[in-house]
């Protein structure tokens, strides 16, 4: 199951379907990302479609010779084009359709191919799961984690339009049917709050990725042409090969990169003698600068995040947040995040995550000083808005909200896992942790994940493993979660899983939204 694949399809179909000739694409706000995500420029401009507009732009010119495909979720805007072929994002009711062709005095629609709803929290989110679901072709049971209210009136919103837009659904039934199973963040909040240290991950949480792009224009000393770089892995092979890769590995493979781009580059003094001299040149010479720009591009990147590592000891960070998130002993974490937060080189929401970690880890701890480290916030000038986050993180997905025994083995068999884990020891100390999915998921496979915890939506239940798997975490999921769901799909034949959220967590830079501030917004 692959998502962007069904959705760049479902756009190559929306763009054929409306025949041969010039085309502009109109967008909204949403609809651009999720085509600027699916398709390259050169890509789309193979289907004759030769101008892309935002739907609300102010100043858009007479243009009756091109046909204009529409691309959004319903809203009102002024058309002033020739032909219009109307496709939405997902379903949209009977009188939204009505509304619709009453707004169009001028009879430019030609036709409306989708469907779409009003956007509020909940039915927003729904969007985006059924949208999902109608791309893959997917009917599925649905499962949803019982100790949140928010993850069963999901899953009942989801099945309410699966029931109402039957046809829709109706899709050639498999064996074994897909399944959508719904979890709430709250379940597991310390995932979120923990360093990655995968390219991925890494470029996510220090840099910033937003529908594929970065914004490096604060980097210092860069160049013009790398204020902003896409990394996508359907168009950069060498992101492809190591989004999932550690850091370490991830410097080896740029030196190799920088290596094979030496022996490629073409000689200073090269002369150009003849034809055939100066066609081979120009046929290698797309290549040689599509690779000349992949290795500026992730040197840059690499740079960057090499420079953030050191800036903001994010390794020592990294270390004791691995050890408040896996290890049990109080003393010596107590005296590890207080030793950080008295240096000032660990930024201020760094010491913030270190506070919080340890405030969900030992929230019933005997020993528990949680009172000691907020004074230790306030001495190292941390503002009161994020002191106040760690109260917030407390209430959002402390023991008292979770439903799942998110840190302490309740049995002797996991133990016992523990106890030998700790003898073998971990290759990495800075990824010893596993989130909270990936023994969700695993049970899931194995037929093992109770009833009494995550129910069915509905009578019916699942009597063999399931094959095709989507997960929604409400409240965000993270890249973590995204390398476990990665792996599970490699090392499980048999097993689809695709992974979606209300957000894709990283903590705040500069003025971008942020797990914090997506907690604080909650307790406000």
């Amino acid at each position: 199951m692959n998502v962007t694949l069904a959705v760049k399809q479902y756009v190559s179909k929306m763009i054929e379907s409306s025949g041969p000739g010039m085309k502009v694409l109109l967008m909204d706000k949403e609809t651009t990302s999720i085509v600027s995500v699916v398709y390259t420029q050169s890509e789309i401009l193979q289907k004759e479609v030769y101008l892309f507009e935002r739907i609300d732009s102010q100043n858009r010119e007479n243009m009756k010779h091109l046909k204009a495909i529409c691309f959004l979720r319903p809203t009102k805007f002024l058309l002033k084009l020739h032909n219009f072929v109307v496709d939405f994002s997902n379903v949209i009711s009977k009188s939204e359709v009505k509304a619709l062709a009453e707004a169009d005095e001028q009879e430019v629609v030609a036709e409306v191919q989708g469907r779409s709803w009003e956007p509020t929290l909940l039915t927003r989110t729904t969007q985006g799961l059924t949208s999902v679901l109608l791309a893959l072709k997917k009917c599925p049971m649905i499962r949803y984690q019982l100790s949140s209210d928010m993850a069963k009136r999901l899953a009942e919103s989801v099945k309410q339009i699966i029931t109402k837009e039957y046809e829709l659904f109706d899709f050639r039934k498999t064996e074994v049917p897909p399944l959508l199973l719904i979890l709430d963040r709250s379940d597991d909040a310390i995932t979120p709050l923990l360093n990655q240290w995968t390219y991925q991950a890494m470029v996510h949480e220090m840099l910033g990725l937003n529908n594929n792009r970065i914004d490096l224009s604060r980097v210092p000393g860069i160049s013009k042409d790398l204020r902003e770089v896409v990394l996508s892995a359907d168009s950069d092979e060498f992101y492809a090969n190591n989004m999932y890769l550690n850091f370490g590995e991830i410097g080896s493979n740029i030196k190799n990169l920088m290596e094979d781009f030496q022996k490629k580059k073409p000689k200073g003094q090269q002369k150009l003698e003849s034809i055939a001299d100066m066609k081979a040149f120009v046929d290698n010479y797309p290549q040689f600068k599509k690779m000349s720009g992949t290795v500026s591009k992730h040197v840059t990147v690499v740079g960057e995040l090499s420079r953030l590592v050191s800036e903001r000891q994010l390794m020592e960070v990294s270390e004791v947040e691995q050890e408040l998130a896996c290890q049990n002993d109080h003393s010596s974490a107590h005296q590890n995040v207080r030793r950080l937060l008295q240096n000032p080189r660990v930024s201020e929401l760094d010491a913030v995550r270190l506070v919080m970690l340890y405030a969900l880890r030992y929230e019933r701890h005997s020993s528990s000083n949680l009172p000691g480290l907020m004074e230790d916030l306030n001495r190292k000038g941390v503002s009161e808005r994020y002191r106040r986050m760690v109260h917030s993180m407390v209430e959002y997905g402390g023991k008292r909200v979770r439903g799942s025994d998110l840190i302490t083995p309740t049995d002797a068999v996991a133990i016992t896992k523990q106890f030998f884990k700790g003898l073998k020891g971990v290759e990495n100390v800075y990824a010893q942790h596993q989130p909270l999915l990936h023994e969700t998921l695993d049970q899931l496979i194995k037929g093992r994940l109770k009833d009494s915890q995550f129910p069915y939506l509905g009578p019916s239940t699942l009597r063999d493993r399931p094959q095709d798997i989507v997960v929604f975490i409400i409240g965000g999921a993270t890249y973590e979660e995204a390398l476990t769901v990665y792996t599970l799909n490699r090392t499980t034949p048999g097993v689809r899983i695709v992974l979606g959220g209300t957000t894709v967590h990283n903590t705040k830079r500069s003025e971008a939204s942020t797990s914090l501030n997506l907690l604080y917004q909650l307790k406000k």
